[in-house]
């Protein structure tokens, strides 16, 4: 496996000019949002609650001011509105993802929501019929509460309940969707709402909960991959995968040894935690495996917390996805931080602190969003090296504004023109297999934790008019222009 510490990357000659050269051919040009986030209509035309309906819906402060996506951007009434601005965009792939409990509303195919159908079918046929490729995600955070109230992602049973979710999906909208992605950020899933239980369904279970439910999720993820594989590729003839979010990670101190061992294990518990299993072993990273075995025993436990894949299901999982779908925002320093803990933790599992360099610019809206492009381009090579040069999509990649938000974002402009040119290192002088990039997010929505006040949007919405009008930022106006020049131009260039 590569080191997260040592890629070696081929230096930009003095005459390279960004604005010379073109993305490839056919790029996928995209941007993107998640139900959930966007659409409202909670409890309308007979969708089911999900988790971050009941999250929310119990208050406590965990959500900024208390506030939901009970109405969010407004979506489910508003699809025509989203398709005018993918369209201003020039856009020639979408992002989306679909609402399990607005089509199943107890999230088992028992009962189907025909209005739920529609919509979603309403969705593809119109962006089929402006030329715009959908890219669809079956689950993105918002567990039916009817399955959460079974065990959710921490029981066994989700694997197949997921699984026939997934050949429904197939089955039902897979004649037009030719890009599939199972589950969106499988580690914020596990770590945030399994273990430390700051999102939805908000559990608490350190050192157990999130490593069992990334199991069932690694197991869901593959089962729905062969179904897709043995049922419907022949004639559908789309492609299937998984978005895995990670930073880079870089050693704190760059000659010191023990740093450099702790960013990899960083990496370790990060992206490989799912790459390594689902694109080249069928098996957890054998640093991970090593790390919390000997924390476990440590800690007074019989065996590993970590659960263990049998071999069949090792065969099963191995190579159960057609492209490595990547969600990037930011990179981290890191070093060694020795665990003297009794109580079982991923992050004292891990043994490495990340540490936040100040000397980097930050997205106004987010404290923890670092902007380093330059990460996002060695995390690209290190995925190169590290899985067999895979077809790539960026699936996310933005930066946030605080709120009130300048509709002239000009500075963060800047920071996506910068990650535009580091992505075009990546494709030109190292040879990444980079298909296509989405920016998140379409439009301002629903951040989760952080509700409404902080911005990703290149389309601002105002959530104080009932109407929720979308306008464009200057970010949108600028991306528009690189999508249809399928480059940076000496205009973008010279904001």
């Amino acid at each position: 496996m590569a080191s997260a510490a040592a890629a070696s990357f081929a230096p930009a000659p003095c005459d390279w000019h960004p604005e010379d050269i073109s993305f490839p051919s056919g790029f996928a040009w995209g941007a993107a949002t998640a139900a959930y986030q966007v659409e409202g209509g909670w409890n309308a035309d007979g969708k089911g609650p999900n988790v971050w309906d009941t999250f929310t819906h119990q208050g406590g402060d965990r959500v900024f001011k208390n506030q939901t996506g009970d109405v969010a951007c407004g979506s489910y009434t508003l699809w025509e509105e989203d398709l005018k601005c993918i369209k201003q965009l020039g856009l020639t792939h979408y992002r989306f993802s679909l609402s399990w409990s607005r089509l199943l509303p107890d999230g088992t195919t028992g009962f189907i929501n025909q209005k739920g159908v529609d919509y979603y079918d309403k969705i593809i046929d119109d962006l089929l019929a402006n030329g715009i490729v959908p890219m669809v995600t079956l689950y993105h955070f918002d567990l039916p509460q009817h399955l959460e109230d079974q065990g959710g992602w921490s029981s066994d049973a989700i694997t197949e309940v997921f699984d026939n979710y997934a050949q429904f999906c197939f089955r039902t909208f897979g004649d037009r969707v030719k890009l599939w992605v199972t589950i969106n950020e499988p580690y914020v899933v596990a770590k945030d709402g399994y273990e430390k239980g700051i999102v939805a369904p908000g559990i608490m279970d350190p050192g157990i909960g999130a490593y069992r439910t990334a199991h069932n999720m690694i197991k869901a993820h593959a089962k729905a991959w062969h179904s897709y594989d043995l049922l419907f590729r022949k004639k559908q003839q789309g492609l299937v995968s998984i978005a895995l979010n990670s930073d880079w990670a870089e050693p704190l101190h760059s000659t010191c040894l023990a740093d450099q061992e702790a960013t990899k294990r960083y990496m370790a518990f990060c992206l490989d935690w799912f790459a390594e299993p689902i694109f080249t072993s069928g098996d957890y990273p054998a640093i991970m495996k090593s790390q919390i075995s000997v924390m476990s025993t440590k800690q007074g436990y019989l065996s590993s917390r970590l659960p263990e894949f049998t071999e069949e299901e090792k065969k099963m999982i191995k190579g159960t996805a057609d492209f490595f779908a990547l969600n990037y925002y930011t990179t981290r320093k890191v070093k060694h931080q020795e665990n003297t803990c009794s109580e079982p933790s991923v992050s004292g599992d891990k043994e490495a602190e990340q540490i936040l360099d100040h000397s980097w610019p930050f997205a106004s809206g987010s404290s923890w969003l670092a902007v380093v492009p330059w990460g996002l381009r060695r995390l690209l090579k290190y995925i190169k090296d590290t899985y067999n040069n895979p077809i790539i999509y960026i699936t996310e990649n933005g930066f946030s504004q605080s709120d009130p938000a300048p509709l002239d974002d000009t500075q963060r402009w800047k920071y996506f023109r910068l990650t535009l040119q580091e992505i075009l290192k990546a494709i030109s002088l190292d040879d990444v297999h980079l298909k296509g990039y989405f920016v998140w997010s379409l439009l301002d929505n629903f951040e989760w934790t952080c509700g409404y006040s902080c911005r990703f949007g290149l389309f601002h919405v105002d959530f104080e008019n009932p109407a929720l009008p979308r306008v464009p930022y200057r970010s949108a106006i600028e991306y528009a222009k690189v999508i249809s020049n399928n480059g940076l131009t000496k205009s973008t260039e010279e904001l």
